[in-house]
């Protein structure tokens, strides 16, 4: 009895110095988070192990990119804590995870806030009636986002801050549409709805993402990115029985559709209008 208890009170020690490892990672920021300001954080995270993408037709139609359980890698994010607590719930605020496009990828994490979410927390005026805590990562290199990555992102983000985890969301341009779908397919528990914007995914997965409430965007002139890419996709989830699958095509548009999608408030709205579990 006695070893018993020696090995329950040494697995105990174990999980609390995991969280303590997990929660010292969070740590390793750039600047103290104030209400109202977004600033560039970092985060020790599980290695995307992903291989490189340079364009083409094959862009993330395929690709859950896994992550290594030994091997870490430092992870830029910017980090925005509303002052506005109109949309805060008892359990805290709702969280979105905004996932930019190719052409933001690299070391200059300036070029995330050029687009959507980002844009508005950097404008003083914007931010002062943004709702959610907002987290924008950049992905480093010619790589592709990794939805298990982001889970750990997020998860870690509301483990240090009051996230209301009934409302988290997810939305991306381009790349990052193609991300939101992935995020979509590997983690419906977690997300409350997610609004992608010109992406695309295997179809194969559509079944996956039958439980999540969507809103899909895309432009029908669109030369980097397929337009039947969200148009199949979208066909697809309907068949596997999502009800709650909303598609907004812009005729005769480009790739840019980003531009008056972010703009428009009834996104947003749209959005805090789900929560998992109701």
């Amino acid at each position: 009895m006695k070893r018993v208890v020696i090995l329950a009170t040494a697995l105990v020690a174990l999980v609390a110095t995991a969280k303590a490892v997990q929660a010292e990672d969070m740590k390793n920021t750039k600047t103290t988070p104030t209400p109202g300001a977004q600033v560039l954080q970092e985060a020790k995270l599980p290695k995307a192990l992903g291989g490189e993408w340079n364009g083409g037709d094959a862009m993330g139609l395929g690709g859950e990119n896994p992550i290594s359980d030994t091997e870490t890698e430092i992870v830029q994010y910017w980090l925005f804590l509303p002052s506005d607590e109109s949309a805060k719930s008892e359990a805290g605020f709702p969280l979105l995870l905004f996932l930019h496009g190719a052409g933001e990828r690299g070391d200059d994490a300036e070029k995330v806030k050029v687009h959507g979410p980002p844009k508005f927390c950097a404008d003083p005026n914007q931010a002062k009636t943004w709702k959610f805590i907002t987290v924008s990562p950049q992905v480093r290199g010619a790589r592709f986002w990794s939805p298990a990555q982001m889970r750990t992102l997020i998860e870690r983000i509301c483990e240090q801050y009051p996230v209301d985890r009934s409302r988290v969301y997810v939305t991306g341009l381009s790349m990052g549409g193609f991300g939101t779908w992935g995020l979509i397919a590997n983690s419906a528990d977690l997300i409350a709805a997610a609004a992608p914007l010109c992406g695309g995914y295997d179809v194969k997965f559509a079944p996956k993402m039958a439980k999540t409430p969507i809103w899909a965007f895309h432009g029908t002139a669109d030369g980097a990115v397929k337009y039947e890419y969200s148009r199949n996709l979208v066909d697809a989830v309907r068949a596997a029985g999502n009800p709650e699958v909303k598609f907004t095509t812009y005729p005769g548009a480009g790739h840019d559709v980003w531009t008056r999608t972010y703009a428009n408030p009834e996104l947003y709205d749209w959005l805090l209008s789900h929560q998992l579990g109701k």
